[in-house]
């Protein structure tokens, strides 16, 4: 898999052990759909990956694949090389961004059902374990990371493309340019740290 990431393109080929699938228009015209709807580099990568590892199952170009290998790949991912379903939802996703968006074939869309996935609820520290938390931070920079995650809700990925002027320290709030671009508010104790 080539990644070009200084053009802004990402250039992969679809390839079995045998031979080449010659899929390359079904993989630009895929491309240019993923890039105008704007997803990011990760996502594209994946459902490319995921694309290809489901034309290597059967040897065959993807658009000359239908229901019956749909269900057959799926089946695959279960039984044989046991994902778990929140995996198997990212390969639904992928697949159904090939068949839909890509090559057009709304109504196969029933034919890729995204697989039941058990919601478990997440643990939620007490005030007590999260004060124990912060406070095992060994320093201040540590200790900063610490506080401003719990304190915004922000994921690690945004916390690490955090730069100095997203901090707003005269109206107390971040702003986050990653999933939605949205300001968080700090709370009284994260704002110290990050004032600087």
């Amino acid at each position: 898999m080539l990644v070009n990431q200084q053009l802004g393109r990402i250039e992969i080929s679809w390839v079995t052990e045998i031979k080449e699938v010659p899929v390359t228009q079904l993989r630009k015209k895929m491309l240019e759909e993923l890039q105008r709807r704007n997803y990011s580099h990760r996502t594209v990568k994946t459902y490319i990956r995921i694309v290809r590892e489901f034309a290597e199952h059967f040897h065959q170009s993807p658009d000359k694949l239908g229901p019956e290998q749909i269900r057959q790949y799926q089946a695959h991912l279960f039984q044989t090389k046991k994902l778990a379903p929140a995996t198997v939802s990212q390969y639904v996703s992928a697949l159904r961004f090939l068949f839909v968006k890509t090559l057009r074939r709304h109504y196969l869309a029933e034919y890729i059902p995204f697989p039941k996935c058990s919601r478990r609820l997440p643990t939620v520290l007490s005030p007590e374990e999260v004060a124990q938390l912060i406070d095992s931070a060994h320093n201040l920079y540590h200790r900063t990371l610490l506080m401003t995650l719990y304190s915004t809700a922000m994921r690690r990925a945004e916390l690490c493309r955090l730069e100095v002027h997203d901090v707003d320290s005269q109206r107390m709030m971040i702003r986050i340019h990653q999933c939605g671009n949205r300001d968080c508010g700090l709370s009284q104790s994260a704002g110290p740290p990050l004032r600087g």
